[in-house]
Order: structure tokens, then C-alpha cells, then sequence
């Protein structure tokens, strides 16, 4: 299974990579938002982080939400073009399991997203403030694990999709108005309340608490609500995108 799963996986790097838009949605437009957003912002992010003595979050969670949903755009077109062309029903008559397919996109996009954080920090370094320590490898794992939890609405929207012309711009309506209210941009607790229902009802929420507190150099335990979280919203997305999807 496990070798299976690794075959699969090149193979869909490879097909991935031919696909220069899709290159460029996932890893460039994630990174190009963090440098301009951190030129424009940088001696004030500096000057907040330094005073305070901790690293600024704003920035780089933003762009890791972009990482995020550019990958679950991504997946949800990807599949929808599978259906569409046929291969969704030849890959399913395969010995291939289910979730070996399944599985293959999901590591693609969390390998993308490893990638494109490397690229970010890489190229970002000169706007990271002077002597703030930055915990990078728990941030990493922090992303990697949001990203798992939340590509499950990618499964989920994928399952309902009618055609692959529809994908990206029902994924683009689902998805970024989470962003809103997320509480990246604002507290959420000054949302009216029904809103902050629906806010604490979606996953970008904890993703970002989880992100900032890990990039401010918080423990791991003092966000175990939002990672509980993030892994019920996963087992549900998932349990109810497997009742619905359609391999053909």
C-alpha cells in the first residue's frame, strides 16, 4: 500500500508541476502576498516585534492561509477535471484503494505547502526582525497540520461539484469569505453574534489561532482546543464527503 501510495504520489507531483498555473496559484502568489505585504509593512512589523519581544504574525499567517486555501482550489479543481475526463472511474477500477487515490492528493498539497513556506521564509529573512526568535520548524508543523484539517472542505466541495468549470469559482465563494471572519484581520468577538456563530462553526478560525500562537513562540498546549477542533471538523468533512462523492 505504502508503495502504491508513493508511486501515485510522483505521479501526481509530475502531472502537477506541467501545469504551470497551478504552480504559480499554490507556491507564487502566497509568497509574492508575503514580500509585498512585509516591503510595504516591514519597519513597523519590526519596530511592534521588537518592542514587544515577539514575532509580528499577522503577516506570514496570512500568507499560510493563502498556502492553505490556494491548495484546497487546487485540489477541488484537480479532481473535478479527474471526473470530468474519466480518469476518477479508471483510477477506481485499479487495485488501487480509495483512499490510497485520496490519500495521493493530499500529500501532494501538503508537500506543496511545505515547499512554499520554505520559499516564504527563504526569501523573506531580511523582514524578519533582528534577534526575535522565530520557531519555524513547530510553525511548519503547525501549517502542515491546518492544511490537512481544512483540505477536507476541499473533498467536501469536490464531492458536489457539478463540472471542472464550476470548481474554482464555487471553492473561491466557499472559501474566502472564511477569511472575514477568521479573526486574522479583527477579533472575532466583535462580530455580531450570529456571525460568530458561523465563525466558531468553520475551521479557519482555529487554523489561525493555531498559526499565531506557534509563530509568537506559544506552546503547542495552549491551543489543544483549536487542534481538537481542527481534527473533529477534518473526521466530519470527511466522513460526510465519503457518503457523497461520485467517482464518475
Amino acid at each position: 500500500m505504502m508503495r502504491a501510495l508513493a508511486k501515485l504520489t510522483w505521479l501526481e507531483i509530475k502531472i502537477f508541476v506541467r501545469e504551470p498555473m497551478g504552480v504559480i496559484g499554490t507556491v507564487g502568489i502566497p509568497v509574492a502576498v508575503f514580500l509585498i505585504a512585509s516591503r510595504l509593512a516591514g519597519p513597523r512589523v519590526a519596530r511592534t516585534a521588537i518592542q514587544s519581544g515577539a514575532a509580528t504574525a499577522v503577516l506570514p499567517v496570512l500568507a499560510s492561509i493563502l498556502m492553505a486555501l490556494s491548495a484546497i482550489s487546487s485540489l477541488v479543481t484537480i479532481v473535478s477535471i479527474y471526473r470530468e475526463g474519466g480518469i476518477l472511474k479508471r483510477l477506481r477500477a485499479t487495485p488501487l484503494s480509495p483512499t490510497v487515490i485520496l490519500s495521493a492528493h493530499v500529500l501532494v498539497k501538503l508537500l506543496f505547502t511545505v515547499l512554499t513556506l520554505v520559499i516564504m521564509v527563504l526569501a523573506g529573512r531580511r523582514y524578519f526582525p533582528p534577534g526575535v526568535p522565530v520557531p519555524l520548524f513547530s510553525y511548519a508543523v503547525a501549517l502542515t497540520f491546518s492544511t490537512w484539517a481544512i483540505l477536507s472542505i476541499g473533498f467536501l466541495i469536490a464531492s458536489i461539484v457539478p463540472t471542472a468549470r464550476f470548481a474554482q469559482p464555487l471553492a473561491a465563494v466557499i472559501l474566502y469569505p472564511m477569511v472575514a471572519v477568521s479573526g486574522l484581520f479583527f477579533p472575532v468577538d466583535v462580530l455580531p453574534q450570529w456571525m460568530r456563530l458561523v465563525a466558531r462553526a468553520l475551521p479557519l478560525g482555529y487554523a489561525v489561532s493555531l498559526l499565531d500562537g506557534i509563530w509568537r513562540g506559544e506552546g503547542w498546549w495552549a491551543h489543544m482546543n483549536d487542534v481538537a477542533a481542527l481534527v473533529v471538523f477534518f473526521l466530519v468533512c470527511t466522513a460526510i464527503s465519503t457518503r457523497l462523492f461520485r467517482w464518475e
